[in-house]
């Protein structure tokens, strides 16, 4: 007898393989693998959090409708229009599902986010990788590779791993150069820790245009990773499609509890984005005093090239560093061989490695 049997092209799919954590033999693990919170989250969201114990046998808001109101207060839109999730994540496979099917493409940069190729794969559309020009999406590049199968584009703003990102008229110029009927997916999940005038998180783009979605996510400078929550901003028929192939309760009560109270503690959000950037700043001076290039970075990490020479190159290094309890990011998966990239961490952590970096190569 055969056994139940995926659709084609299921078993080629290579799984997500997140940021590792441990690092055996090592006193103290420091984690600047997954782009983390520096200072957790805020007491705020903590508390409640802690009081939503007492409400566990309840389900949740379905809509999580208070949430979706306050997300609306603090960034100015539109609450009918939010959809939320287990993460952006959630929001990103539901959008791919939604309008990608077998046969269809989706198109991101070279270097994007992995997940929006794994869900692609899993509708049975083939992914194509746009390149970039010095680590940054290339408008041209992605217009280029648009055909009558296309049917969603993503762009992660700013780009992990590269920390890269494009001004908002250039935001403006890719949407303006795709057919109505393919969705632009804006991947936001940095864009509380950018301060350049010229970006927008994509917002505006969703307000102007009935095919394009911004994805935003709690768990970067809000520090809720652990509870999975996220959110989309879509045109109403799309938040429509969205709602009606989500999960009824998709959102845990603690989840939204979470949320909501750090959404109110914007005072938090704004010291973590100054520690981030202050922090940012302090590593990459002394990894250009150590004469390492690295990509200028927009988020919460750096992504850092290493030369080709035994002892020194990034795989080498990435050993160093865990033998050390410092766990980084290999860029295998990303297509970004001879490179690592760290998450700015707390200042123990960012002393730490780059302690055992300007070690390393002040003796080469």
């Amino acid at each position: 007898m055969t056994s139940p049997q995926p659709r084609p092209g299921i078993l080629d799919i290579k799984p997500y393989i997140p940021g590792a954590s441990p690092a055996p033999g090592a006193a103290k693990t420091f984690k600047l693998s997954s782009n983390e919170s520096a200072l957790g989250a805020s007491p705020k969201a903590i508390n409640a959090y802690n009081e939503a114990a007492g409400n566990l046998f309840t389900y949740p808001d379905g809509g999580s409708t208070a949430l979706r109101d306050k997300i609306a207060e603090i960034y100015g839109l539109d609450a009918s229009r939010i959809v939320c999730g287990a993460g952006s994540d959630e929001i990103l496979q539901l959008l791919t599902k939604a309008y990608v099917g077998e046969g269809d493409n989706i198109i991101q940069s070279e270097h994007g986010f992995l997940v929006y190729a794994l869900a692609a794969k899993s509708c049975g559309a083939e992914p194509r990788f746009a390149k970039e020009t010095n680590l940054t999406t290339d408008i041209d590049a992605m217009l280029a590779l648009v055909d009558d199968r296309t049917r969603m584009m993503f762009v992660a703003n700013p780009n992990n791993p590269t920390g890269s990102y494009i001004p908002e008229a250039e935001l403006l110029r890719l949407r303006q150069g795709l057919r109505d009927d393919i969705l632009l997916v804006v991947d936001a999940a940095y864009a509380e820790f950018m301060e350049q005038p010229d970006y927008n998180g994509g917002e505006k783009l969703v307000d102007q245009f009935d095919n394009v979605v911004m994805t935003r996510t709690f768990s970067k400078i809000y520090g809720l990773a652990a509870l999975r929550l996220g959110w989309g901003y879509c045109p109403p028929a799309v938040a429509d499609v969205l709602n009606r192939i989500r999960g009824p309760f998709n959102v845990t009560l603690p989840a939204q509890a979470a949320g909501l109270a750090a959404l109110d503690d914007q005072n938090f959000v704004d010291l973590n984005r100054a520690f981030n950037r202050e922090e940012r700043n302090w590593m990459t001076d002394r990894l250009t005093a150590m004469g390492l290039e690295f990509a200028p970075s927009f988020g919460n990490f750096i992504l850092i090239k290493f030369p080709h020479r035994a002892g020194l190159n990034a795989k080498d290094i990435q050993d160093l560093l865990k033998s050390e309890g410092v766990i980084v990011r290999e860029m295998g998966a990303y297509k970004l061989e001879g490179y690592l990239r760290v998450s700015v961490g707390d200042k123990e952590a960012n002393r730490k490695f780059i302690e055992v970096l300007t070690k390393k190569f002040s003796s080469s």
